[in-house]
C-alpha cells in the first residue's frame, strides 16, 4: 500500500468534492459538513456514474444518474439497492491539513 499526498482540505468545499487518479482508478475525496474528508472509487456500482458529481446528504452521496446512496464511511449502497464502492482510508495533517490517502 502506498500513501499519498492528494492536496489540502481547504481544496475542498463543505459538502464538496475533488478527484484524481491513480493508474486506472478514478477517486473521489468528499469533505462533510463536519469537515471530515473521505475517499471513496469514483463509480457508482450501478451504471458507473461518477460519484463526484452527486449530491452529498449526511454521509452519504447519492449517485446523479439514478439516485443511489452510497455510504461513504463504508462505501456500501444503501437498501433496496446493492452493491459497494472501494473506500480508501485518509489522513490529514493537523499541522498543515495536508490530505494523505493510503490506495
Amino acid at each position: 500500500m502506498t500513501k499519498m499526498l492528494v492536496g489540502k482540505v481547504t481544496d475542498i468545499d463543505l459538502l464538496g468534492s475533488r478527484t484524481f487518479r491513480v493508474n486506472d482508478t478514478d477517486i473521489a475525496l468528499f469533505r462533510l459538513s463536519d469537515g471530515e474528508v473521505l475517499a471513496v472509487e469514483n463509480k457508482c456500482p450501478h451504471k458507473g456514474g461518477a460519484l463526484s458529481e452527486g449530491m452529498v446528504c449526511g454521509s452519504k452521496v447519492h449517485c446523479p444518474l439514478h439516485d443511489w446512496r452510497i455510504d461513504l464511511h463504508s462505501g456500501a449502497v444503501q437498501e433496496p439497492d446493492t452493491g459497494c464502492v472501494t473506500t480508501f482510508n485518509v489522513e490529514i495533517d493537523p499541522d498543515n491539513g495536508a490530505i494523505y490517502v493510503t490506495i
